[in-house]
């Protein structure tokens, strides 16, 4: 017989969440996508239009919507997967982010990764992340017709 820990719960707050930005013009309407899916299975999507702005800012707003998401659901382990090198490479320390508007949007990313347990950001190919692209092109849809 099994007996489940006092230390763990049914639900150990773990996550892989796709994200994806984008904007039409560069800068132009833009929005994101997220695309979580806990362990046990449940899915949940989210997008944000962003106005105008570019397409890396918008990437950025993607990996925030996520983290915040993970912060408010007791997740623990997040891995982030996404189709931009740069936001990765950023985010694990790899490049230095150089574009000041994109500076208080990755510190604000990293503060945010702090305060969970462990976040770990995985580069896919964009034909892995359609979810999310297609949630962030739903936003920018949404931010041109404004």
């Amino acid at each position: 017989m099994n007996q489940p820990s006092l230390f763990d719960t049914a639900d150990d707050g773990r996550a892989t969440a796709n994200i994806d930005g984008g904007s039409r013009g560069n800068p132009g309407p833009a929005g994101y996508g997220v695309r979580i899916e806990r362990d046990d299975g449940s899915v949940v999507e989210l997008k944000g239009s962003l106005g105008v702005a570019t397409n890396n800012v918008a990437e950025y707003h993607g990996l925030l919507a996520a983290l915040a998401w993970a912060a408010d659901n007791g997740i623990r382990t997040l891995l982030i997967r996404s189709d931009s090198e740069l936001l990765v490479k950023q985010m694990r320390g790899e490049y230095r982010v150089k574009n000041p508007a994109l500076l208080p949007l990755a510190e604000q990313a990293r503060g945010r990764v702090r305060r969970l347990g462990r976040v770990t950001f995985e580069h896919v190919r964009r034909e892995l992340n359609r979810d999310a692209d297609r949630l962030a092109n739903e936003a920018m849809d949404e931010a041109a017709t404004r």
